[in-house]
């Protein structure tokens, strides 16, 4: 029987893979056969994730890219073409969520940032990647969203905004490049054991109230996560598109 989840010859990029849910998702890519390349903001962190998985005997390689910056996304693409020809694997996870406080408080330079990379980052990095995808005849986006998108988090104002607006682009993307063989979807990661989310999982009065409504009674570790995106990533989901599967622990049961 074919390996559904078999991931050999395929090109993935996965986007803040220097750590946390996008390293764990780049490690199981690529021990599932595809060449993962391993981008965030900083090239040395992304080639230590790089090195590591080739010394543990699978493809990966590392570019640096702010997906806040335009610049950034045209010039990683055009790496991935020259080097590669192709991709096949988009996982969109680079975020950013720079203020944690009263949504009234936020101020332009906090907005302008979440938005940038939050949105914008991801739609032209979907845009372009769609565009060599539907030139080679099809093709995977991932996008990393959020239970924040679904809830707002108390505090979380305008991450959560951006967060909705990925769900929302997921299934605009999902619509309209069908036809053209490319799969989107999205992961919806509830409360994960990050530095990114170490605003919430180190403060023990919120740490204990976010716990309580979590049924697993727990903080995910980001490998959890991964699994899932190996899943919408591979042919085991050869007929899903525009879904946005949530892995909170079931925490909005």
């Amino acid at each position: 029987m074919k390996n559904l989840f078999d991931l050999t010859g395929k090109i993935a990029l996965v986007t803040g893979a220097s750590r946390g849910i996008g390293e764990s998702i780049a490690r199981l890519l690529a021990a599932h056969g595809a060449h993962v390349i391993v981008s965030s903001r900083k090239i040395d962190a992304c080639q230590a994730v790089a090195d590591s998985i080739v010394e543990n005997g699978d493809k990966a390689s590392a570019f640096a890219c702010h997906v806040g910056e335009m610049d950034q996304i045209e010039a990683i693409f055009a790496h991935i073409k020259d080097e590669f020809g192709r991709i096949d694997i988009l996982v969109n996870n680079a975020a950013a969520n720079p203020y944690y406080g009263h949504i009234l408080n936020t101020d332009l330079a906090a907005f302008e940032k979440t938005v940038d990379v939050n949105i914008r980052g991801y739609f032209f990095m979907s845009t372009t990647a769609g565009q060599m995808m539907a030139e080679q005849g099809g093709g995977v986006i991932l996008n990393t969203a959020s239970v924040n998108g679904i809830v707002a988090g108390d505090k979380q104002g305008i991450y959560s905004i951006t967060k909705a607006a990925v769900i929302s682009m997921t299934k605009s993307f999902a619509k309209e490049c069908g036809p053209l063989n490319i799969r989107v979807n999205a992961l919806l990661p509830g409360l994960t054991d990050t530095k990114f989310a170490s605003a919430l999982t180190t403060n023990d009065k919120v740490l204990k109230m976010a716990l309580h409504a979590i049924p697993l009674g727990r903080v995910a570790d980001p490998d959890e996560m991964a699994g899932t995106v190996l899943y919408l990533v591979s042919d085991a989901s050869s007929y899903t598109t525009g879904a946005c599967v949530l892995v909170d622990g079931g925490m909005l049961s």
